[in-house]
């Protein structure tokens, strides 16, 4: 059976730049030379055109626009909101206090709306202890093993995700994950991702011998293992999500990260969901890539009234 969405949010931002708040610890984040209004404007034409290709896939796209400023991160939806079999939502603290102001009372409503929503939960009551989880960055989510994986972070507070664990039914499987200067990863689905049959992940990253053959062994009883090498990884190689479009399940990444692949890996990665490739690359100068994009909608449509 595939857990792999066939619908998604995305936001179109018309105030995006790399986030000051976040660069401290986001190693994936970089510079340009280009103009503020440059930058703003191909970040809302590649978040258009990510949506046109999903949709030419037979992916549904509930795509919002961001009139504000003063968020620079909220082309990243997946931070903040996650969805979940049997009509579950939750709402995520963050870590930058300028990305808070990401969560939208529209996009719920969408959701009520348009799919049947049980139950909303609200984790955000916990930024001012300081308590962060950041989404389906934070967490790499097996919805099938009902496993998180999470690489230990100050955006991935060992409370909140016991607490999501929890009221989710999911095992948090956490493990500590550097990359070469020693720094820890910032968001656990920089470094993997999970589909329906395959798994990409740098094990190398995780620190602990131990705890990189647990990590290991959970994805090979149900998953294909790719190994990712640390430069794909800096290449966001890892930052992909399986969907459902309307011939077959279809991984969708960055040109850069497909660039980064050998052909070996997508000869193994296509024997499970065809590679869709989006080029991203202002996006990309934040430290986040397609997937980070994208936020996977895993609820029932309501039926559609005559």
């Amino acid at each position: 059976m595939s857990h792999a969405p066939s619908a998604v949010i995305l936001v179109r931002p018309s105030g995006f730049s790399p986030n000051a708040q976040t660069a401290a610890d986001n190693a994936f984040q970089s510079t340009s030379d280009a103009s503020a209004e440059e930058i703003a404007r191909r970040a809302f034409d590649e978040v258009a055109a990510l949506a046109e290709a999903l949709r030419a896939e037979g992916v549904t796209v509930h795509l919002f626009d961001d009139q504000g400023a003063d968020r620079p991160d909220s082309v990243f939806p997946n931070n903040w909101i996650s969805t979940h079999a049997g009509g579950h939502v939750a709402l995520f603290p963050m870590y930058a206090s300028n990305r808070r102001g990401e969560r939208r009372a529209d996009i719920v409503e969408m959701l009520k709306s348009q799919y049947r929503v049980q139950d909303v939960i609200d984790y955000s009551g916990l930024e001012p202890d300081d308590v962060f989880l950041e989404g389906t960055g934070a967490m790499v989510l097996d919805h099938e093993a009902r496993i998180a994986y999470v690489a230990r972070s100050h955006r991935a507070d060992p409370v909140a995700l016991e607490r999501f664990c929890t009221n989710f039914g999911f095992e948090p499987m956490a493990f500590d994950a550097v990359d070469d200067t020693g720094a820890p990863i910032y968001h656990t689905n920089v470094m993997m991702a999970v589909g329906t049959e395959l798994a990409l992940i740098a094990l190398d990253m995780i620190t602990d011998d131990r705890r990189r053959a647990e990590v290991s062994a959970r994805l090979s009883a149900r998953h294909e293992v790719i190994a990712l090498t640390r430069a794909q990884i800096a290449e966001f190689a890892g930052n992909a999500i399986e969907l459902q479009g309307a011939s077959g399940r279809i991984l969708v990444m960055s040109a850069r990260a497909r660039a980064a692949l050998r052909a070996d890996q997508v000869a193994a990665i296509e024997r499970s969901a065809r590679i869709v490739a989006v080029p991203v690359p202002t996006i990309e100068l934040a430290g986040g890539s397609v997937r980070c994009m994208i936020a996977g909608i895993h609820l029932d449509p309501r039926p559609l009234v005559a």
